[in-house]
C-alpha cells in the first residue's frame, strides 16, 4: 500500500475549482470538513454546484454561523442540492430572491442518489415523493401496481469529507454518527479529500473498522479545527 499525499488545506482548496461540482459530507457541523470549509472560504473558487446532507447554520438574529454556511454567506454556489435548509435563514433568503438554485431532496432519497452514483447505479426507485412537488418532472415508474419515481445518481468532481482517524494509505474511520453522509460521499467523487484528525501508520488500523477503504481516497488534510 502506497501512502497518501498530506497536504495543506490551501493545496486542497486549490484543487476546487470554478463550475466544479462538490460534495461535503457532515450533517449541520457533526462530521463536517471545517478545516477545508475555511480554506475554501479564503481561496474563494465561485460558481459551484453543492451536494451536502444540509446548508449549515446562519442565523441572522444572533449571527451564528456553521460549517458550508460560511460558503453560501459568501455566494460561492450557483445551485445547491440538499435535505435540510431551515437553519439557513441566509440561503432561505437567497431562494426566495432568485439569487441561488436550490434542489430539495428527501434526505434518504439524497443519500440513495449519492451511493447510486457511487455504485455505478442508474438511478434509485423510491415511492418517497410521489403525489408532491418532488415529482415534478421526474419519470414514474410502476412496480406491482405502486408507483415510485426513478431518483438519478449524484457524482461529483471533488469530495471533501472528514474522519477521525486515517493511516497514511488512506483508510478512513469515523466517529460515530461523524460517520453520517462521508462515506457515501467518498465513493461518488472523481476525487477524494480526507481531512482526519489523527494520521497512523499503515496497519495500525484493525481492518475491520475501517469505514472507507484506501482506494477511494486521493489526499489527506490534517484537521486544525475540530468539531464542536
Amino acid at each position: 500500500m502506497i501512502a497518501k499525499p498530506v497536504l495543506s488545506a490551501a493545496e486542497a482548496a486549490a484543487k476546487v475549482k470554478g463550475g466544479q461540482r462538490l460534495m461535503l459530507g457532515g450533517f449541520l457541523g457533526c462530521g463536517s470538513p471545517l478545516t477545508l470549509i475555511q480554506a475554501l472560504l479564503e481561496a474563494g473558487p465561485r460558481e459551484l454546484d453543492l451536494v451536502a446532507c444540509d446548508a449549515g447554520i446562519h442565523d441572522l438574529r444572533t449571527g451564528r454561523i456553521c460549517a458550508q454556511a460560511h460558503l453560501i454567506r459568501n455566494r460561492q454556489f450557483r445551485s445547491l442540492c440538499v435535505s435540510h435548509i431551515g437553519l439557513n435563514q441566509e440561503l432561505q433568503r437567497q431562494l426566495n430572491a432568485g439569487e441561488t438554485a436550490v434542489e430539495l431532496a428527501p434526505m434518504g432519497t439524497l443519500a440513495e442518489r449519492i451511493r447510486a452514483g457511487g455504485a455505478g447505479l442508474g438511478g434509485i426507485l423510491t415511492p418517497t415523493g410521489v403525489g408532491t412537488e418532488v415529482a415534478a418532472g421526474k419519470p414514474l415508474v410502476m412496480v406491482a401496481d405502486r408507483p415510485y419515481l426513478l431518483e438519478t445518481p449524484l457524482k461529483a468532481d471533488i469530495a471533501f469529507v472528514k474522519a477521525r482517524r486515517a493511516d497514511r494509505g488512506g483508510n478512513l474511520v469515523y466517529h460515530g454518527t461523524a460517520r453520517n453522509f462521508n462515506p457515501l460521499m467518498a465513493t461518488a467523487a472523481a476525487l477524494v479529500v480526507a481531512e482526519v484528525e489523527e494520521i497512523v501508520e499503515i496497519g495500525a488500523l484493525d481492518p475491520d473498522a475501517v469505514h472507507t477503504p484506501f482506494i477511494f481516497v486521493d489526499f489527506l488534510v490534517r484537521a486544525e479545527r475540530l468539531e464542536r
